[in-house]
């Protein structure tokens, strides 16, 4: 098991923990892969990037404080957001069974509209889709999606889009997916 230089206890940068995880399994999900490069770069103070909580409204606690029942105030507009050589990133992160396309229903309207008024208004947003059966995954920016989506009259793109136009991410060791050297071409 490879264990991140962040998974010591006694770390002088604030305690940084993470699970110890062999990325081997290519089952774990893609939240739990893109958290701990997050974590990751961090770390390396080389960006800040969260993935952002949906805003739930508290109705009721037990006596422990522990929540019973709440609702969701509002839906997110996307997954993840922070800073990277001074721009703002902005992106949603999907998973699909398929090993054929990704379908559009996966994204609300809400979301797509958020990524495209970062994308107008000079910061970076994209997507990563991880096709799970097929254990690829893609960055997508957010240029071609709306360029996809302007063009096209199907209700999903399929794989050949993402290998023609998006760029595969490779699971590495530091960090787990190194998703920011797509940015790069992009600045």
């Amino acid at each position: 098991m490879i264990k991140y230089p962040f998974n010591i206890e006694n770390n002088k940068k604030d305690n940084l923990k993470t699970s110890s995880i062999s990325y081997k399994n290519r089952g774990l999900s893609l939240e739990t892969m893109l958290n701990d490069s997050n974590k990751y770069y961090l770390f390396i103070d080389k960006a800040i990037i969260y993935k952002k909580p949906t805003p739930i409204h508290i109705v009721k606690t037990n006596k422990e404080n522990k929540i019973t029942e709440a609702f969701f105030e509002k839906p997110s507009t996307s997954d993840y957001n922070g800073l990277y050589k001074g721009k703002y990133i902005d992106f949603e992160a999907k998973e699909t069974k398929s090993k054929t396309s990704f379908n559009l229903k996966n994204i609300n309207s809400k979301q797509l509209k958020h990524l495209y008024k970062v994308d107008e208004m000079g910061g970076i947003s994209f997507i990563i889709v991880y096709f799970t059966a097929l254990n690829d995954i893609f960055f997508y920016s957010t240029k071609n999606l709306k360029e996809y989506i302007s063009k096209s009259k199907r209700n999903s793109i399929p794989i050949d889009e993402f290998i023609k136009k998006g760029r595969k991410i490779e699971i590495s060791l530091y960090p787990i997916l190194d998703y920011l050297v797509f940015i790069d071409e992009l600045l």
